[in-house]
């Protein structure tokens, strides 16, 4: 017999066998299913009352039930995994959540499983999902080729780290013909965590702090792991992310975006060309409203702003650019490419 479990395991496996009705013999099907000795099997089910994830009475024939905290984990063949019934029959069941966290999951879980069944070109993907001590969090993992790697294929971009450029601004699909784009961008919003891992890259977007942050890390090469996470207080909606981007007339399309001018730059560069510039407005055509955010950025060049702030707006008269968190420095080369003659004279 094994000597030894993990606890990440048993801890999913009690979940559904106390769900299924086994609460009153769980530890005698631990001791089957793990083919452990009784007194391991007794050892970690004490564990899991100590540590939250189950609650028990009976005395030395314990009756299990589920704690304050719940886990599972399933992996799932790609592609060919359907997202919602995978929600309906694997995981939604097994959790007590708030409607409005409860809304925000199901988004979130939906729509990363999705992507990973239609985009990732993986063969597995793995599933995590757990309420711990008030906090909600969600994990989806394939062995695909990496979205940052899948982005810059699709895009030809020159370094992979412009990828989370393109995520950050939203309405970017590989596959246009079969998705939105809008997906990773509004569940970035939704939860107050949300990471990508990826091809020796991380995103990473918190809500709460209003931050996108871009990082070089040691992991392997193929594959995507996200990350979500969200307190179960949070009194946050699905219909209040998707408001927040709407138009200022009411309109309920993505018209609005937020875009971190930082993660135009490739490593420790100054945002001075126009080449950088051109890859920073690239698909803002496709929103009415721009809120383009100077956070960090120190100084930009004369033909960096240029680009930005009158070739592109001339060009693009339906969408306005608003800069925000914008530096002196910053704010007066904004305004000498705004009042250049050049833009005064169409005006």
């Amino acid at each position: 017999m094994k000597t030894k479990l993990n606890s990440v395991d048993v801890r999913s496996w009690a979940t559904r066998a106390i769900l299924a009705g086994q609460g009153g013999r769980l530890s005698h099907e631990l001791v089957k299913v793990f083919a452990v000795s009784r007194m391991t099997a007794t050892r970690a089910l004490q564990g899991l009352v100590s540590d939250g994830w189950l609650e028990s009475s009976g005395g030395t024939r314990p009756v299990y039930r589920l704690g304050r905290n719940r886990q599972i984990i399933k992996a799932y063949d790609l592609p060919g995994v359907d997202e919602n019934i995978s929600w309906v029959h694997d995981f939604a069941p097994f959790f007590d959540l708030p409607k409005n966290i409860s809304g925000i999951a199901h988004h979130g879980f939906t729509e990363m499983l999705n992507n990973a069944n239609d985009h990732s070109e993986g063969k597995k993907v793995g599933v995590f999902m757990a309420v711990r001590d008030g906090r909600l969090t969600i994990a989806v993992i394939d062995d695909g080729i990496g979205i940052f790697e899948k982005i810059s294929r699709a895009l030809s971009l020159p370094d992979r780290r412009l990828a989370i450029l393109e995520l950050s601004k939203g309405k970017f699909s590989t596959d246009p013909k079969n998705h939105s784009g809008q997906g990773i961008f509004f569940t970035s919003r939704m939860f107050d965590q949300f990471e990508i891992e990826a091809n020796d890259l991380r995103y990473d977007h918190d809500v709460r702090g209003g931050d996108d942050w871009l990082l070089e890390i040691a992991r392997p090469e193929t594959g995507t792991s996200i990350f979500m996470a969200i307190q179960m207080n949070s009194q946050r909606t699905t219909r209040e992310v998707f408001d927040g981007y709407a138009s200022a007339d009411g309109d309920l399309g993505f018209e609005r975006t937020v875009v971190p001018v930082r993660l135009a730059k490739i490593g420790s560069e100054n945002l001075v060309s126009r080449s950088q510039a051109k890859r920073l407005v690239a698909r803002f055509e496709g929103f009415r409203t721009v809120l383009l955010d100077f956070s960090q950025v120190d100084d930009i060049g004369q033909a960096f702003a240029d680009e930005i702030f009158r070739v592109f707006a001339q060009a693009h008269p339906d969408t306005e650019l608003i800069p925000v968190h914008a530096t002196t420095t910053v704010q007066q080369m904004i305004n000498r490419a705004v009042t250049s003659p050049l833009t005064m004279g169409l005006r």
